[in-house]
């Protein structure tokens, strides 16, 4: 089975292919094609994917071109986890946004809209190609802001594109654990909402709704990531388990405020850390897999570094530390490739899942996945302060959307006008001249 990996050049790479040399049943991957645009890139890679594969009986095999449809010709599955602008433009899309004294992060507001209107013309575009030169292939989409792009390219694949995050399954998991749950895949998650804007409603272990006993027990509850960042009284106010990601929304000011004080912001700090590991792969002589590893472990360390700080919340904990967006990525395809059957939180059209959206408004929900894809299931309706951010920020990605189609700047405009962390259309036109100024990748936006 053949694998293709658009961002072939990329930090997280090595995590796809170490998960892949631990497969080794019948209808594995036994070729992976990486795509860049930056040979230098993909060069490094290579080099740790092959010390990753060294000792290991039948590793797949590993090429690499900056040819787009030599990759994506004869494809089983599409990985793509394409960075528009690199992470030069992450850093730029943070700048922008502070300076308006609103929030740049990469997914989330004015920097998650920048990098929006950046990206979905170039998914577009590999949306088209997979239909004319593998149409049989299924895309499984890395690409922050996961839904939006998840949505753009399903106008073009249907329900061929599948989005994944690792923030809900890492959320469960962490549940899961204070909970005592000996074997988190057993766990029913009733996570519901939209890429990056999600809660955990109830957690079920054998039919019984765990949920209920970790609110009602604030020591328990303040144990782990979430009710450190959030406060145990917030989260018995909601009744829920909000996504991290939610920490921009309620606490946003002081996050803005944590980001403008910060030496650098995170974009600039991956930027600048990635670029000295790309550096030292120029040595033909380094250690390609140590120095991944290394750098790895920093990256992770300092996730979400600045809303911890904001709320006390202290260093990551040790098993928070592994990732898993691989492991997700790895299940689905498994899954769908093998029709081993097995339910994963994914970002997939609505159809009618929720009710306050249509059918092709792509949301992030728990599916069914078998060998003919993944199939959202059935939730409860959203309380209504859920709803409300949930219609909200889907407005916002449709207006993405229609000015990434149109070339509007005037709908680019509104896009940012109308994002709930956006307080003013004066701010939204600022960023918009802000952003075309240093991106060129938004020169499209002429009307």
């Amino acid at each position: 089975m053949r694998l293709t990996i658009l961002g072939g050049g990329g930090f997280r790479v090595p995590l796809v292919y170490g998960a892949l040399l631990t497969d080794h049943a019948e209808g594995r991957v036994t070729r992976v094609v990486l795509h860049d645009l930056d040979a230098g890139r993909l060069d490094a890679v290579t080099r740790v994917l092959a010390e990753q594969a060294a000792g290991v009986p039948d590793a797949p095999e590993v090429t690499a071109t900056t040819d787009l449809d030599e990759a994506l010709r004869g494809a089983d599955f599409v990985f793509s986890a394409i960075r528009v602008g690199g992470l030069e433009g992450r850093a730029d899309d943070e700048r922008v946004a502070l300076a308006e004294g609103v929030l740049g992060q990469e997914t989330v507001g004015a920097g998650g809209i920048a990098y929006g209107l950046r990206t979905v013309p170039v998914a577009v575009d590999i949306a088209r190609r997979v239909a004319r030169l593998a149409p049989d292939a299924w895309v499984i989409n890395f690409t922050n802001p996961a839904g939006l792009v998840t949505e753009a390219m399903s106008r073009h694949l249907g329900d061929r594109v599948i989005g994944i995050c690792d923030s809900p399954v890492g959320l469960g998991r962490r549940i899961a654990r204070v909970l005592g749950v000996k074997n988190p895949g057993e766990a029913w998650i009733d996570y519901v909402g939209l890429n990056h804007l999600g809660w955990v409603r109830g957690l079920r272990v054998a039919g019984r709704d765990e949920l209920p006993r970790l609110l009602a027990d604030p020591e328990l509850l303040g144990s782990f990531e979430e009710g450190k960042l959030f406060g145990t009284d917030w989260l018995r106010s909601l009744g829920a388990i909000p996504n991290e990601y939610l920490h921009y929304y309620y606490f946003n000011r002081e996050a803005v405020r944590a980001y403008q004080e910060a030496e650098r912001t995170r974009g600039a700090f991956l930027r600048d850390q990635q670029a000295g590991f790309y550096d030292r792969m120029r040595d033909p002589d380094a250690p390609a897999l140590e120095v991944w590893d290394r750098t790895r472990a920093e990256r992770e360390a300092t996730y979400m570094s600045e809303n911890r700080e904001t709320a006390g919340a202290g260093e990551r904990d040790a098993d928070d530390l592994s990732g898993g967006y691989e492991k997700v990525a790895l299940a689905l395809m498994r899954a769908i490739a093998r029709d081993e059957r097995t339910t994963l939180i994914l970002n997939v059209r609505n159809q009618h899942t929720l009710s306050v959206l249509d059918a092709d408004a792509v949301v992030e929900v728990p599916c069914l996945v078998d060998a003919n894809g993944a199939h959202p299931v059935a939730v409860a309706p959203l309380p209504d302060h859920a709803t409300g951010l949930v219609c909200s920020v889907k407005a916002v990605e449709r207006e993405v959307l229609a000015a990434a189609e149109s070339g509007s700047r005037t709908t680019a405009v509104k896009a940012f006008a109308l994002h709930p962390l956006v307080d003013s259309v004066g701010v939204a036109r600022r960023l918009v001249e802000g952003y075309t100024s240093v991106h060129p990748g938004l020169a499209y936006l002429t009307q």
